[in-house]
């Protein structure tokens, strides 16, 4: 019989977690569910990404991440790599490293996405670029993002559509 070591169990209730607005063009919020900050684990975080109507996350990719995405409400569509992809409840992405993929909001509600990202660092772009989020507000704001966003892109290892046209 072999002997295992447990590990450590984290609950995050529904509005427990660093929550933030996030800028135009992807209006709505975040909430960081699981991360280094309130888990003993680094190598990974989760959370919760809402998406407005009519909004979406800019065409972006991971340096060195892999990154999963599970459509939990609304539908839309992804592009990734230049190919359209529907997307519905249930719908699952698994983006690797350095693919381009881009979400929209085409419903008439809220677009629900659940996160994860190995390693972690998703969340403190979120917090870099947004605005805290106190629970109980519904009424997102209008706002861009900051003067300095290509600096922590850089900084953050996001990679940019304008970065793989230069690798050509």
């Amino acid at each position: 019989m072999k002997n295992f070591v447990q590990g450590d169990a984290v609950v995050v209730g529904p509005e427990e977690g660093d929550t933030y607005w996030q800028p135009h063009p992807s209006t709505g919020f975040i909430i960081n569910k699981l991360t280094p900050y309130n888990t003993p684990y680094d190598d990974f975080s989760a959370g919760i990404q809402v998406l407005e109507p009519g909004s979406a996350v800019r065409e972006h990719g991971h340096e060195r991440s892999h990154e999963v995405l599970f459509v939990v409400e609304g539908t839309g569509h992804a592009v990734i790599d230049g190919e359209r992809h529907e997307l519905m409840p249930g719908t699952t992405l698994l983006l690797g490293r350095r693919v381009l993929h881009f979400v929209q909001n085409s419903d008439v509600g809220q677009m629900k996405l659940f996160w994860v990202i190995f390693p972690s660092g998703l969340e403190d772009w979120f917090q870099a670029i947004g605005r805290p989020r106190h629970v109980g507000e519904t009424v997102a704001p209008i706002f861009d993002r900051p003067l300095d966003v290509k600096e922590i892109q850089r900084r953050m290892r996001f990679v940019r559509p304008e970065d793989e046209m230069s690798r050509g």
